[in-house]
């Protein structure tokens, strides 16, 4: 399978480590706590919803009316979202650098905020350096629907779809991006993303 061309990341937990709980352990430090707030509070379903476009000063106030008691631990998300966001994963970014130099087009696809984007990428400058990134929080539609990877293939030019490659740590976005005819698979570290580019054919 010589055919690729297009080589597209997730970000988050494929080069980037994203764990919510780390400033709550801080915050919230009796462990049962903490698991209920981030579980039926600040879950992760309220949480998609600003990767979908909703403004955190909306997302705030729906829980703050829900849960009053909870103000000062609900503001903490936003507040202290950086932390959240500690370090990327060398192992994958010296992949990606290695497809670059190969020349071959990478690009990234990503359900993220899209201010919180913009943090992320004064916080990790190498984020600049994809042909083109696609924000879910931009656009308002978040993967695995179908309309954002066709959005991401017609913007950057990824044609045919049997040319793009992808890789997501979610194997509902997998299963999504399969579905739009692309090439996916599912990362769950560097080793094995060696490993899928070497079955297409792609040795770094």
């Amino acid at each position: 399978m010589s055919d690729i061309r297009h080589i597209v990341f997730d970000l988050g937990m494929v080069l980037l480590e994203w764990d919510p709980e780390r400033p709550y352990r801080r915050l919230i430090p009796d462990d049962a706590a903490r698991r209920h707030f981030l579980t039926h509070v600040c879950n992760p379903a309220w949480n998609n919803e600003q990767d979908r476009g909703r403004t955190w000063q909306e997302a705030e106030d729906l829980l703050i009316a829900e849960h009053p008691q909870h103000e000062a631990m609900i503001r903490a998300y936003r507040e202290n979202w950086t932390e959240m966001l500690p370090s990327a994963f060398e192992d994958v970014l010296a992949i990606r650098d290695a497809l670059m130099a190969k020349g071959y087009d990478v690009t990234a696809l990503t359900n993220f905020a899209a201010d919180t984007f913009e943090e992320a990428r004064e916080m990790y400058p190498f984020l600049d350096d994809f042909r083109g990134v696609t924000v879910s929080g931009r656009i308002k539609v978040m993967k695995p629907e179908r309309a954002i990877f066709d959005h991401h293939a017609e913007t950057f030019g990824l044609a045919p779809p049997s040319s793009i490659l992808f890789f997501d740590d979610n194997a509902a976005n997998v299963a999504g991006a399969r579905a739009a005819g692309w090439n996916a698979e599912q990362f769950t570290g560097a080793d094995k993303m060696r490993a899928d580019l070497a079955r297409y054919g792609i040795a770094v």
